[in-house]
């Protein structure tokens, strides 16, 4: 089947593979962590070391995104052709299913199976916020060390990455339950057949993710790289005028 694949469709497959098994892990051992009953710390390094270890792992092959937000965010930014995108999109909110219903048959007390929901006393309003503001931190983090060429971390981008999941959940998670990810709340949601408040972060997530992202482009990236056009269109003149000399 694979032989029979076009280069930019086994690409491609190869991208959305490694992109739910990420989103995969994300929701197996980030919600499952709550399911056995961590406390607040285990679960925010539970989430976070499961994104930081997977950007490691597949980054090179589809950019660990792991987050149909995020792939919104450089979508927006013009930064995956939509056909990838839309691929994308399917294979995280599968995977994140897929989890979901394994989580539920392999743990005998599945509870809540880790949903993300605004705790009591949060209104939607006030989570819609909150999972902003929180998604904005991770989609700025992603432009600045795995986007940006200048970046400081390089191939261990996951790090800061993992580390920026940690500290949102730490803030956000017994507010909101710090998800930053519609697939994060759509696979346990779906799972449940409970759905309250899931628009909050259907609509917080990507917005802050694309906020982020494109403010990053706009404000460092975009002047950035019209600098770095300039001083190479005005190099090749004098390397000319040298060599003519």
């Amino acid at each position: 089947m694979l032989s029979a694949m076009g280069t930019a469709q086994r690409d491609l497959l190869t991208k959305v593979v490694g992109e739910a098994v990420g989103t995969f892990a994300l929701i197996f051992v980030g919600a499952g962590s709550i399911v056995v009953g961590a406390d607040l710390t285990g679960v925010a390094f539970a989430h976070g070391l499961v994104i930081g270890v997977m950007v490691c792992a597949v980054g090179h092959i589809s950019g660990g995104h792991f987050n149909p937000a995020v792939t919104f965010g450089f979508w927006i930014t013009k930064r995956i052709p939509s056909m990838d995108a839309v691929a994308y999109w399917i294979g995280q909110f599968a995977a994140a299913i897929l989890a979901a219903l394994l989580l539920k048959a392999a743990l005998p007390d599945e509870g809540t199976l880790g949903r993300t929901v605004p705790a009591a006393g949060v209104g939607d309003g006030q989570a819609l916020l909150i999972e902003f503001i929180l998604t904005f931190f991770l989609g700025w983090v992603i432009f600045a060390v795995a986007v940006d060429e200048r970046g400081t971390m390089g191939v261990v981008a996951g790090l800061p990455i993992g580390f920026v999941i940690t500290f949102d959940v730490l803030m956000g998670g017994p507010l909101t339950g710090g998800s930053m990810n519609p697939a994060r709340t759509l696979g346990p949601d779906l799972v449940t057949g409970h759905f309250e408040s899931i628009w909050v972060y259907l609509i917080a997530c990507p917005a802050g993710s694309a906020a982020a992202m494109g403010l990053y482009d706009w404000l460092v990236l975009r002047p950035w790289t019209a600098e770095a056009e300039t001083a190479v269109t005005e190099e090749r003149p004098r390397r000319r005028s040298a060599g003519t000399s």
